[in-house]
């Protein structure tokens, strides 16, 4: 794991965190269940830009389903 691997864990885990304690507090799944996946997902992505393709797709996500 390189230092920009680090980083973008970090990050995503971050915000992954954020919609896990908003979708805990609102009783929404969508927010819930995304914030999950973004704080496990980076430990089994194998590249940085899979990495930030998929997490970025994954923080755009409970803004177009609700």
């Amino acid at each position: 794991m390189n230092e920009s691997m680090l980083l973008w864990s970090v990050l995503f885990g971050g915000i992954g965190l954020g919609f896990f304690s908003y979708g805990r507090k609102q009783k929404a799944v969508v927010p819930l269940v995304t914030g999950m996946v973004l704080m496990i997902y980076p430990y089994f992505v194998p590249s940085v830009t899979v990495l930030v393709i998929v997490g970025i797709l994954l923080v755009l996500l409970p803004y177009f389903i609700r």
